[in-house]
């Protein structure tokens, strides 16, 4: 059994958390947090002996085999490379890095370690993703030709010290949503083909950061994908997959529920596939998450995002961040 740490008792680590009462036979063993520390431990019953006021104690701690580490993301990569200091499993929020630098180091310390690091990219962990790829598989909708993805919501009111809009907290909607359509299309594409970048645009806030961004490219040779992140604007927050026969659409991909729809198009004829999973979407994670680390699920039948997915897709964030023009 994995004996889990949390990092960071925000609403990310408050999600995970409540993800524990779902599994029987999953326990968190420590916690660590700069505040709500005692909050935090009074509502998950986790004893004083491991609360942890420093981050460096819990990594520490012979006593924690993995670590989920939800804290801002300027300092995922310090933690990360602390967490492979002290041989911990690791389940790190995404992005696990703001730049292309601190991604190809950490690649570069565990590449060569099995069933060791995941990015909490949880959508994935849905029963959805599976379903979809059989869809695929199967040759329903036809050959793909394209897929569109997008994730944006209206933040009406900009604060210059919110993880959204802070640069030094790595802010912007490019890392903070673009892993979203990114992985979805990564699903689909064959990594012995080479991208083909087509368009980038976007714009920037008043604290220079990206505020809405797009982007189209070319996967498999013949694959278009187009992606568009927004804090700017409501977008209609779904996956389009077009195929030669029909065309398939995820309503809800990035937080699908316990029941989660798949619409089936046929010019104006559709129907739709329901899929149901017993868990929600972080417990769901968790388990197969623990289930990796245990070395119960090898990389060939794993949906999670390890260490080669992550590089693969912070290539693309970061040509999308650094091709952008207002």
């Amino acid at each position: 059994m994995i004996k889990w740490g949390i990092i960071g008792l925000g609403n990310m680590g408050t999600k995970f958390a409540n993800s524990f009462f779902e599994q029987d036979s999953i326990s968190i063993d420590g916690i660590a947090s700069l505040s709500n520390l005692k909050k935090f431990g009074k509502k998950f019953e986790i004893k004083k002996d491991k609360q942890f006021k420093n981050y460096s104690d819990l990594l520490r701690s012979p006593n924690i085999d993995a670590v989920y580490i939800s804290t801002t993301n300027n300092t995922h990569f310090n933690l990360v490379n602390e967490a492979i200091d002290n041989n911990k499993k690791i389940l790190c929020e995404k992005p696990f890095v703001t730049n292309i630098n601190d991604a190809k180091f950490i690649y570069n310390r565990i590449s060569n370690k099995k069933n060791f690091f995941l990015e909490a990219i949880a959508y994935r962990s849905h029963p959805i993703t599976d379903e979809i790829l059989s869809i695929i598989e199967s040759n329903e909708i036809g050959e793909i030709k394209e897929i569109h993805a997008s994730f944006g919501f209206e933040v009406k009111k900009i604060k210059k010290k919110s993880r959204l809009f802070n640069k030094i907290l790595g802010g912007g909607c490019i890392l903070d949503l673009g892993c979203y359509p990114i992985s979805f299309a990564e699903l689909f594409r064959k990594t012995d083909k080479k991208i083909n970048f087509k368009k980038v645009s976007g714009s920037f806030s008043s604290t220079n950061v990206d505020d809405h961004a797009e982007i189209e490219y070319i996967i498999n040779d013949n694959v278009t994908v187009k992606a568009v992140v927004s804090f700017k604007k409501d977008l209609s927050n779904d996956c389009v997959i077009y195929g030669t026969k029909k065309k398939l659409r995820v309503i809800s991909p990035w937080l699908p529920e316990k029941k989660s729809i798949i619409e089936i198009i046929d010019g104006e004829d559709y129907y739709k596939r329901l899929v149901l999973s017993e868990h929600s979407i972080y417990a769901n994670q968790l388990n197969i998450a623990s289930q990796y680390f245990n070395k119960k699920i090898d990389d060939r039948n794993l949906n999670l995002v390890t260490i080669e997915k992550s590089i693969e897709i912070f290539h693309i964030l970061d040509f999308w961040i650094n091709n952008i023009k207002d």
